[in-house]
């Protein structure tokens, strides 16, 4: 996958054509809650496989049916996923199914609807987040601020080790994440054009959450 990708400072937008595909069917207003779901799900799977590709390891003794050898497995405190809701609930299987013994955290965030700011009304993350490598996902990164609030909380929290997940972003939310935490790695699968009048990404695919949970 990174051999198709562009970096652009602390930026990784992804660019592998099955990834390009599946955002291109997440975008069609036809596409049903069911099928939308499982996308999410796919495309999550897709972009872990490539954020996660710094994760520690180191070896332990394995016996195979033909002899004894030392082999990796991932070291330290194990990963924990942190969506953003309600939206990012969407990603969460397919990081678990990379990597199933991940902790789970929630944040809780909504939108004012007349100063598109963000809004926090919950916050829960696993023991000992300051030793794990924390991976926070939220399908739309429109005017940043809902990631930029998220990542703060998990820093106050004394996490250090923080890697950012969105499917599409509109340039605004990239440079206000990038321009409040440069220190944590962005993963992207699609830059858009902007942002419109109601602060939705154009072209977008609409409410990611209304049409995870069928409630558009």
């Amino acid at each position: 996958m990174a051999d198709n990708d562009n970096t652009m400072e602390n930026v990784v937008v992804l660019g592998h054509p099955l990834l390009k595909h599946k955002i291109t069917m997440l975008r069609d207003k036809g596409t049903g809650t069911n099928e939308f779901r499982a996308l999410i799900e796919e495309i999550a799977m897709l972009m872990g496989y490539e954020a996660l590709r710094d994760l520690p390891t180191e070896d332990v003794e394995v016996e195979t049916p033909i002899e004894t050898c030392m082999s990796p497995v991932i070291a330290g405190k194990k990963l924990a996923v942190v969506p953003i809701l309600r939206a990012g609930l969407g990603m969460v299987s397919g990081i678990l199914a990379l990597v199933p013994t991940a902790k789970v955290g929630h944040i809780g965030m909504y939108r004012d609807e007349e100063t598109h700011e963000p809004q926090e009304y919950y916050c829960k993350l696993p023991k000992g987040i300051k030793n794990r490598v924390v991976v926070v996902v939220d399908p739309m990164l429109a005017t940043g601020g809902s990631a930029v609030d998220a990542v703060n909380l998990i820093k106050e929290k004394g996490a250090t080790n923080i890697k950012f997940m969105a499917i599409i972003a509109a340039p605004e939310g990239l440079k206000a994440f990038t321009d409040a935490h440069p220190d944590v790695q962005l993963y992207v699968g699609q830059v858009d054009r902007c942002l419109n009048d109601d602060a939705y990404i154009c072209p977008g695919l609409g409410d990611a959450g209304d049409r995870i949970f069928g409630t558009k």
